[in-house]
């Protein structure tokens, strides 16, 4: 990877991030290219409270917009938790307008699913009710071997409202879904790879070390093709076979009329790495 970000964009970021008491953001941290944005609430172990959702909302607009290829996306280790779900006391006050209101789209889901970078969700700990939707809108999952996953929401008399029952199907069935959303029962993050909620689970010596190596990984390669391929492979559970494969042959021809095809097939040919331009 060649540019150095835009010094400017870097600073928007930071400086949204900077009037946020709940998220953090850390630009080419530990990884050129790749942005870590850290919800952080440790007291609630970073519960979702409208708060942390409208400051993660501003922040994700800023990473949009800036030149990050890859983010992660994580919870403050602090907290012990990725995040451990909705805010109850919230829900308790809501009746039924004001949860129809609060569920409007876009959600923080949506804005993780949405974005047009890869998301890396660095399961640090616990991902419970929208925590877990939170993760499952991500579109990798790595998780350290103390979390746990699950949808509890039927405990407390209500079901996932965030997507869960939806994207869960499709990343693991439906029977498995089933099991977790009326059961309300907790995984560890082995049981959670074995049935494809997580991709892969790490103890304390390997964990960041592998979401970095993967984040960076991805960060190599030219932006604009990671977020059409992003926008490709999402589709295969969006539309039909016949759809889906017109949908990723338009966007390969999308491609063609970029620069970053030419340089990647030139650094090919020349036996050297792609200087890819900035967004």
């Amino acid at each position: 990877m060649s540019d150095e970000p835009n010094a400017d964009e870097t600073r928007d970021v930071e400086s949204v991030a900077d009037d946020c008491e709940t998220v953090n953001v850390a630009v080419d941290d530990r990884v050129e290219g790749v942005t870590t944005v850290t919800m952080t609430r440790p007291d609630a172990r970073n519960a979702l409270n409208a708060q942390l959702r409208a400051e993660l909302k501003r922040v994700l607009d800023a990473v949009e917009e800036s030149d990050a290829r890859v983010v992660v996306l994580t919870g403050a280790d602090e907290a012990k938790a990725f995040v451990a779900g909705a805010d109850v006391t919230e829900l308790r006050e809501r009746d039924m307008l004001a949860q129809r209101e609060a569920s409007k789209r876009p959600r923080v889901y949506e804005y993780v699913d949405d974005l047009r970078q890869p998301v890396i969700a660095r399961l640090n700990g616990h991902a419970l009710g929208g925590g877990c939707e939170l993760a499952q809108a991500c579109d990798v999952r790595i998780a350290h071997e103390r979390a746990k996953l699950g949808q509890p929401e039927i405990n407390l008399g209500i079901m996932p409202g965030g997507g869960g029952t939806q994207r869960l199907a499709r990343l693991v069935g439906e029977g498995q879904a089933m099991r977790l959303v009326l059961s309300g029962e907790l995984i560890s993050a082995e049981e959670a790879y074995d049935i494809g909620l997580v991709d892969e689970v790490h103890d304390d010596e390997t964990f960041d070390e592998r979401v970095y190596e993967l984040a960076g990984s991805m960060a190599e390669k030219s932006g604009v093709a990671l977020e059409y391929a992003k926008k490709a492979v999402k589709a295969a559970s969006r539309m039909d076979l016949e759809q889906g494969i017109e949908y990723e042959a338009e966007l390969f021809a999308q491609l063609f009329a970029t620069g970053d095809k030419d340089e990647g097939i030139d650094a090919f040919f020349e036996d050297r790495d792609p200087e890819w331009p900035t967004r």
